[in-house]
């Protein structure tokens, strides 16, 4: 059975193989109880965003993880995706910025996708 930490691994992976852009994970579990990590990245366009999101819920499909919901895919202006203890938020590039989750998140652990402390 894989852990969240490794479901989170296979959504940052498949989000750099469709080009996401600034890919963060928050590490949420000691400040929250809705989940264990957001994993957080914007696309450039609508079209982008589908493929990003598209490509997250195949790979972690294959993995053995469904979506408890998907909200936003329609607009694409922002697509929440909820796996549980993973929280999926692909962003176009307005949207990252005026939600700023990172900001709002600031007292969970955030890293790059290349995080070592994240990898290991």
């Amino acid at each position: 059975m894989n852990s969240s930490k490794e479901f989170a691994k296979i959504a940052v992976a498949a989000m750099e193989e469709k080009k996401a852009e600034e890919i963060r994970i928050i590490d949420i579990a000691e400040v929250s109880s809705i989940g264990d990590y957001f994993i957080i990245a914007n696309g450039n366009n609508p079209s982008q965003v589908h493929a990003i999101a598209d490509f997250v819920e195949e790979k972690l499909g294959k993995a053995g993880l469904s979506p408890k919901q998907i909200e936003g895919y329609q607009n694409a202006n922002w697509v929440l995706m909820d796996y549980g203890d993973i929280i999926i938020h692909v962003f176009d590039k307005d949207n990252r910025l005026f939600y700023n989750l990172e900001r709002i998140w600031k007292d969970g652990k955030i890293m790059n996708a290349d995080d070592v402390d994240f990898l290991n």
